[in-house]
């Protein structure tokens, strides 16, 4: 098992095959949530096998988006089961990968810490200064995609979804959640 080889595989089906019209779910986007895992691992001491598998479940979680839009964690879970015993990785480790992608899933349920971990890193800009920056990019993904229609949607869609949505780790509970909090007020204001 060599994830600088899984990346690099990954990187290589990802930008071939992910549609054009998806302007927020890109390799970026997975390398970002990789980042984030890498930086929770430090910080809750995740080290050997366990931090492998996180780093592993980040780099896969959205790659079901290459053959559906919708319950594109599915397909990524189909993924690891079909590809990733040739890359060494056990049945346990599979499932521990599985619960990972599938925690991602909106509404996310996390049932451990590295599925609290990714959850959190997946959804972590909801809580930073790049709130608006990124949310712009997931707006024309949902216009493009249909899911939306106007600027006035996706506001209504926003401010009920930060209604809802909570993190799940103590640091992104202290950091994170504040700031996000102050985001929803913006829009609310200004919604």
């Amino acid at each position: 098992m060599n994830i600088g080889k899984l990346k690099k595989y990954l990187a290589h089906k990802f930008k071939s095959a992910i549609p054009p019209e998806l302007s927020y779910h890109t390799w970026d986007h997975v390398l970002g949530v990789l980042d984030v895992c890498n930086k929770y691992a430090k910080r809750y001491g995740i080290t050997g096998r366990d931090a492998y598998l996180l780093r592993s479940a980040a780099l896969i979680h959205d790659l079901g988006f290459l053959w559906t839009y919708t319950d594109h964690e599915e397909e990524g879970v189909e993924f690891t089961k079909r590809e990733l015993p040739a890359w060494g990785y056990t049945s346990e480790d599979i499932k521990k990968i599985d619960g990972m992608i599938l925690a991602t899933q909106i509404p996310q349920k996390p049932q451990n810490l590295l599925e609290e971990i990714i959850c959190d890193a997946d959804l972590d800009y909801l809580g930073t200064d790049n709130f608006y920056t990124i949310g712009e990019t997931l707006f024309e993904e949902f216009k493009a995609m249909g899911q939306i229609k106007s600027r006035a949607d996706w506001n209504k869609l926003q401010i009920n979804f930060l209604k809802g949505h909570r993190y799940h780790t103590p640091f992104a509970r202290k950091y994170r959640e504040p700031v996000k909090q102050k985001h929803l007020q913006d829009l609310i204001a200004n919604g």
